[in-house]
This record gives C-alpha cells, structure tokens and sequence, in this order.
C-alpha cells in the first residue's frame, strides 16, 4: 500500500483486511481510512500542573507519529475512537488545531469517549465531526467503550488500553501494549504514552498482536 516509511501486519477481519501498524494504529485500506484510539493529548500537561515531572521528549514523540500517520498516501478520513484529550482545554488542543490544518484534505471524526468532556463547539472548531458512542462503517461498529455487536458486525474499540504478559526464562516478564481480537470485538492499544496498560485474559481463539522494539509481531 505504500505507506511512506511505516510497516506493518496484515490481518483480515469479516473479509477486510487492516493493517496494523506499530504507531499504534489501524489503516484501513479499502476506506483509506485510519483508526486511532486513546490519545489521551494533554495528559503531560495534566501531570505536570500536579507537580509530577513528565519529560516533554514524550509529547513531542506523539505528535511526530501523529503527523507521519497523517502522510499515509491516499489518506481520507482519520477515526479517533475516544478519549483524544486527556481532560480540561489546555496549549496542546492548540497544538492539534494547528496540526489538523495541515491536512485539509483528510477528514477528522471523534466517536466521544469518557474523557472528551470539552464543549463541542470547542471539539468543531478544531476540525472534528463528532460522533456519540459509536460510529457504524459496515462491517465494522466503532466505538470507544466495546459493545455488543449482532453477527454482521465486527466492534473496534479503545478504552481498555490492552496488554499482555510475556514470561521470559525464569521469573522474567514484561507487558506489552497490543491489539486484541476476539470473537465479536477487537480493541486498539491506546496511542498515548502516558496511558499505562490493562493486562489482558487471552482465551485459545482470541489473535494478539503485541508491539516490541517499533514492531508489530503476532503470538
């Protein structure tokens, strides 16, 4: 497909086929169209207004993937499946107004999630069209909290921040963020570096795919 200097796994979800890339992020070829989940843009901010020190080289990591995905070729429409701020307004809806004017030709939609609790006026005047609670582009049901979809659809969300534990020799382990599909509901991993991690229960038949060292590998 093309995708500048990005690379990523191939998967196919009811016929589609979706890439998963190691931005933590889904391209969906046949609808050019990119799905982000959990940005949480702001948190830094939030942190440091509560006298925790966060380093800024995580922020500016952020907005460098942001705007490399961005430049994905052909791209159209930019999904972000909730939680885009972390919480009140502050210097970086700035930053992302700014970025969003960049490409003009791509459309920018948010499915609300928990933490987007900023007036909508505020959400539009970025560039933003809005969605509540799910967005439905067959054969996919968007949303930010998972939801219970019939047969025909699949459900894509965000908001768990999903992960997994992998056991190494002896009593070693590391977490690994990670994208989730199960029977009936996949989950992105969120995109925000300062998101943390919910450790998953994976059955037999659920697909992991975990992100290690800027790749996307299956276990």
């Amino acid at each position: 497909m093309g995708l500048l200097s990005l690379e990523g796994l191939f998967t196919e979800v009811l016929g589609e086929e979706l890439q998963l890339l190691p931005q933590k992020a889904i391209y969906w070829p046949k609808n050019k169209c990119l799905l982000i989940a959990d940005l949480h843009l702001g948190k830094g901010n939030h942190f440091r207004k509560n006298g925790i020190a966060i380093p800024s080289s995580s922020q500016r990591s952020n907005w460098e993937k942001l705007r490399e995905l961005f430049q994905i070729p052909e791209l159209k429409r930019v999904i972000f499946l909730g939680d885009l701020f972390h919480s009140v307004y502050n210097e970086d809806c700035l930053v992302f107004e700014e970025l969003v004017d960049e490409f003009p030709e791509v459309e920018f939609e948010l499915v609300v999630g928990n933490h987007d609790i900023l007036d909508q006026e505020i959400y539009k005047k970025m560039g933003l069209v809005i969605h509540q609670e799910k967005l439905e582009i067959p054969p996919f049901t968007l949303s930010h909290e998972p939801l219970e979809t019939s047969l025909e659809s699949y459900n894509l969300a965000g908001h768990i921040h999903p992960g997994v534990r992998l056991k190494g020799k002896g009593r070693q382990s590391h977490r690994a963020a990670c994208f989730y599909f199960g029977k009936n509901n996949g989950l992105l991993p969120a995109f925000g570096s300062l998101t943390g991690l919910h450790t998953l229960k994976v059955k037999k038949q659920d697909t992991v795919y975990i992100l290690i060292e800027d790749k996307v590998v299956p276990i």
